[in-house]
């Protein structure tokens, strides 16, 4: 499974990025607007920092003004990946962005029916929502191995990008159905290494190295 940081804030995305084990970045309007930094900017040193995707979200709603606000956005990086709503509007400009061998993850992802669209579009990724949609009384993981189920049913090779991941089960279940790529904020990638049982192996090492009153470094 790849690993994608759901985040603006170039700080964490340098920090996660020198452990080898960030394949991509996944940003939204919303996102930008909680770094208070210029949209382009970030955008521009994201890129430079990660070498996998990096999903830049267009804002228009009509497909016109997605391919125009697509066509400034594909010019910052070669891994930009274009991101667009799962609408109709949206649909049509992955259609034609895919046609053009540009990425485009298709967000917003609440239903396998909407998946099975934007596989059909040619989407890179399609983005569904667990997190959200367990708030709203809904299974996410549910939907994530219908989607699943579908696109094996027919060779799809858009991939099933989990977002709106709240917690480490999310992980852990989006993993063992099989989804392509989780997208998660930093502090749910930092917590997937953290184990009481690990801590306390650390701690009972350490005491032992003590009592020996050695060390490795001369």
């Amino acid at each position: 499974m790849k690993f994608f940081a759901d985040t603006a804030e170039i700080a964490d995305i340098a920090e996660l990025a020198a452990t080898g084990l960030l394949d991509g970045v996944t940003t939204n309007p919303s996102l930008i607007a909680k770094s208070g930094r210029d949209f382009m900017e970030v955008t521009r040193e994201i890129c430079a920092l990660v070498d996998g995707p990096v999903s830049a979200e267009v804002v228009a709603l009509d497909h016109p003004t997605m391919m125009k606000e697509a066509d400034i956005l594909r010019k910052i990086a070669d891994n930009v990946c274009i991101k667009v709503p799962l609408t109709i509007d949206g649909l049509k400009t992955c259609k034609a962005l895919t046609g053009e061998g540009t990425m485009v993850n298709v967000t917003l992802c609440f239903s396998a029916n909407q998946a099975l669209l934007a596989a059909k579009a040619g989407a890179t990724f399609v983005s569904p929502f667990v997190g959200r949609h367990d708030d709203n009384g809904f299974d996410g993981m549910e939907l994530i191995r219908d989607i699943r189920l579908i696109y094996d049913n027919y060779s799809f090779a858009t991939e099933i990008l989990v977002a709106s991941i709240r917690h480490p089960v999310h992980v852990l279940e989006s993993a063992r159905i099989g989804a392509d790529v989780a997208t998660m904020p930093p502090a749910v990638i930092r917590s997937l290494v953290k184990h009481v049982l690990t801590d306390k192996g650390i701690e009972g090492f350490l005491a032992d190295w003590a009592k020996t009153g050695q060390t490795i470094l001369k």
